[in-house]
């Protein structure tokens, strides 16, 4: 994958408020209690710096005014995510204006500074009112129930993270996680999705209601028209053609029965998908188009393939047919950095009990097994058109699927599952197309994900994620179910 092109594709303005409490009234009773807390919190800062670098930091609040003040902050930074850090007791009217105004979620952090208190050297101690002050600087976890309960009554949404500060994989694991959703979060609420032509004919499952789609990820719909490509394809130079060529060459594996014409067409087509991609800043395309009737449009349909593929590589999923729902989906997954490949049920391998899955049009090269072939094909599977297809497999090890799935109710809801993509026998008819194990068996996994009613379509991509795709639901207010 282009590294660079793929960082400008899912480039995020993630801003990360951050926040630790404390009560005014211990500072004076207490010696070097609120400077000890203040170095958590700065501890804190620098491990959430780490994992992003935009932090806007409130500093310690102790009082209402420095809670206003903070909240001020924060709703004039637009910040996106907040991080509490408990320190210590504090009042929860200290809290609330805070976050109230801010209205994004919120990640409790109950972190102990070490693993316990050390009780002999803690009775030890002669003195009761540093007695107090040491362990003050321990009960983090004492008015978490108080801002939990508070929280829930004034319709403040948070999620609790308990652990410790310091050498605490799992913790701080789960605080990584809170932040690339959030990362992903803001990505879609600033994706600019192209929908070039029009949706499959009696394709009913795919279709989709576009405002749905901005209710529940944001962003921005630009419908384009097929002629508009047709008209820039137009524009490109014989140098454009030749450089494109070699990109193909260096990129593919093009097989020897590709025809020139066709990959000329192809490499044609590739640089007027930049440049419409450029025009409207596109971070995702679907698009389908019969193209019947003229010889243009035809001709940029028929040969968009390759240059599809390498926008998904780069960060900018294509989706066919027009799947909307979809190349959300496969957006989610890049942007998660585990590709996101366009999917759908190819035949069930009773024998090794797998499901061969995968989809003619584009793929997600970069997250091929090996080196992508480019195969010619007289027709699309039932659609017009001809051209040069790619034939691909998704890479050996962990995947994970989602699909963006209209529920009966209305509204979107995600669905996911992981499993294995695993070596074999694939079809070669130009097609993306691998071999996949589901823990829960390939007969149990098709009656469990179809019964949620999700369009035939998926994205797959590397790794296991689920996790993060939860909590990603769980910001963007939205049900996940997994299925395994």
């Amino acid at each position: 994958m282009n590294k660079l092109n793929s960082d400008l594709a899912n480039k995020s303005s993630l801003k990360i408020g951050l926040f630790g409490i404390g009560l005014d009234t211990y500072w004076p009773q207490f010696e070097g209690l609120k400077d000890r807390l203040e170095g958590y919190l700065n501890n804190v800062e620098q491990k959430l710096s780490d994992i992003h670098p935009s932090v806007v930091n409130a500093g310690l609040v102790d009082n209402p005014d420095k809670a206003f003040k903070a909240g001020k902050l924060f709703k004039t930074e637009d910040v996106d995510l907040i991080f509490l850090y408990v320190t210590t007791y504090a009042l929860s009217s200290t809290v609330l204006p805070v976050v109230q105004r801010a209205k994004v979620p919120v990640i409790i952090l109950n972190l102990a500074p070490e693993a316990s208190i050390d009780y002999t050297s803690f009775n030890a101690m002669s003195d009761r009112t540093k007695m107090t002050g040491e362990w003050l600087s321990f009960c983090s976890a004492c008015p978490v129930p108080e801002i939990a309960n508070v929280f829930n009554r004034v319709g403040v949404k948070f999620h609790q993270i308990t652990g410790m500060l310091h050498d605490d994989k799992e913790c701080w694991d789960e605080v990584t996680e809170w932040v690339q959703a959030a990362k992903v979060a803001n990505i879609m609420a600033y994706n600019r999705l192209g929908c070039m032509g029009h949706y499959y004919s009696g394709m009913l499952d795919i279709y989709t209601d576009l405002t749905q789609q901005y209710a529940h990820f944001g962003g921005h719909i630009e419908l384009i028209e097929v002629e508009e490509l047709a008209s820039l394809r137009k524009e490109v130079s014989n140098e454009e053609l030749t450089d494109r060529l070699k990109l193909f060459n260096e990129t593919f594996d093009v097989q020897a029965d590709c025809p020139l014409d066709e990959m000329e067409k192809a490499a044609i087509t590739s640089v007027a998908l930049d440049k419409l991609v450029a025009k409207h800043q596109l971070g995702s395309m679907a698009y389908y188009y019969k193209g019947t009737g003229n010889i243009e449009n035809e001709e940029a349909i028929s040969s968009i393939i390759l240059g599809n593929s390498l926008l998904t590589a780069k960060g900018i999923p294509v989706a066919g047919e027009y799947e909307i729902k979809n190349v959300q989906a496969m957006k989610i997954m890049d942007s998660f950095g585990a590709g996101g490949s366009f999917t759908e049920y190819y035949a069930m391998d009773f024998k090794d009990d797998v499901i061969l899955m995968g989809h003619d049009g584009p793929g997600h090269i970069a997250i091929a097994e090996g080196k992508t072939k480019v195969r010619p094909l007289h027709v699309y599977h039932g659609k017009v058109g001809k051209g040069v297809s790619v034939e691909m497999m998704v890479k050996n090890g962990p995947v994970t699927l989602l699909s963006v799935a209209e529920k009966s109710g209305g509204g979107l809801m995600l669905l996911v599952a992981e499993g294995e993509s695993v070596p074999g026998p694939i079809l070669q008819i130009g097609n993306t197309n691998s071999r996949y194990k589901f823990p829960i068996g390939a007969r149990n996994f098709v009656n469990n994900w179809n019964s949620y009613g999700p369009a035939h379509h998926c994205a797959v991509g590397i790794g296991h994620i689920s996790s993060k795709i939860e909590k990603l639901g769980q910001l963007l207010n939205m049900e996940v179910v997994k299925v395994c």
